[in-house]
């Protein structure tokens, strides 16, 4: 995990925001992508050196004042406040204080609640994950899908399957994901979200996929911003039944932050079709739904 995630989500954002979101003139000369640093720093009412400074982590506890004013210039949803204010918090050093469950060994334990709503969501293909995004229990549905992908395979010393480590691990994964790039940004982005820098378990993991898989990891650790898509829609190559289109939807469980369930739904008639028949169910038992 980046020491500067503040810096690193900051820039990231600046680079999405083009002139025109925010009403100033393009030009056909610019080089560099959205915002100029000194666009942003005017908008906001700081000093371009200061700006600097954040975005490269030499300084890491800007006010409230300021992150307001990044925040309004950098046209931020609530989701997006929350998770700058996160970053923020992170900074001061003391992880544990703020957050003492996210730093416990990540949860394997599941619910009987749980366990009753998936098997409620049958035929549906869906999967409970921790934050590590190992894989603790599933519906038959998302075994029929994922079983014959790989990606309910274990690790050798009896760990739980991992969606991190099939993708950065395994040559099976750029055939099952034709779009794996952005998997593997999406992927990243949820470990970063959902940890903190000081955890001991994604550290392990991060020296795990750092050695096994080098810059294709190391890289979007220093790169990818930890505010990743809830929902939206992927490929997935299958054996059996070929190429499928699903939507997804991604459900935080109350209570357990460590946890959440990823939903898969068709997103089209063809990947419907080809679900009733690797779940054996009669045909439109899986409607799409538009992504």
């Amino acid at each position: 995990m980046s020491d500067n995630e503040l810096g690193i989500y900051l820039r990231a954002r600046r680079e999405a925001v083009t002139p025109a979101d925010v009403g100033l003139p393009g030009g056909p000369r610019r080089r560099t992508p959205g915002l100029r640093r000194a666009e942003l720093a005017t908008l906001a009412g700081v000093s371009v050196e200061y700006l600097a400074r954040l975005e490269q982590g030499r300084d890491r506890h800007p006010s409230s004042q300021v992150l307001g004013a990044l925040a309004v210039a950098l046209h931020l949803s609530a989701e997006e406040r929350f998770h700058l204010r996160r970053l923020t918090k992170a900074n001061g050093g003391d992880d544990a204080q703020l957050c003492p469950s996210a730093i416990e060994p990540p949860s394997q334990a599941v619910r009987p609640t749980v366990r009753a709503l998936l098997e409620q969501l049958e035929p549906t293909p869906a999967v409970l994950l921790n934050r590590l995004s190992e894989i603790l229990a599933y519906t038959s549905g998302y075994e029929r899908l994922a079983g014959p992908l790989g990606l309910l395979d274990g690790a050798p010393d009896g760990r739980p399957p991992s969606l991190l480590r099939f993708l950065f691990t395994d040559d099976r994964a750029r055939r099952v994901y034709p779009d794996w790039e952005r998997v593997a940004d999406d992927q990243v982005a949820i470990l970063k979200s959902e940890s903190l820098r000081t955890d001991p378990s994604v550290l392990a993991l991060d020296e795990e996929l750092g050695r096994a898989a080098g810059k294709l990891f190391t890289d979007r650790l220093s790169t990818v911003t930890g505010l990743p898509r809830p929902t939206g829609a992927e490929r997935l190559v299958h054996p059996e039944v070929g190429e499928l289109r699903l939507s997804y939807e991604t459900l935080e469980l109350p209570g357990d932050r460590d946890q959440r369930l990823l939903v898969h739904l068709p997103a089209d008639d063809a990947t419907s079709a080809a679900l009733d028949r690797l779940t054996g169910r009669r045909p439109g038992a899986l409607h799409a739904v538009s992504g």
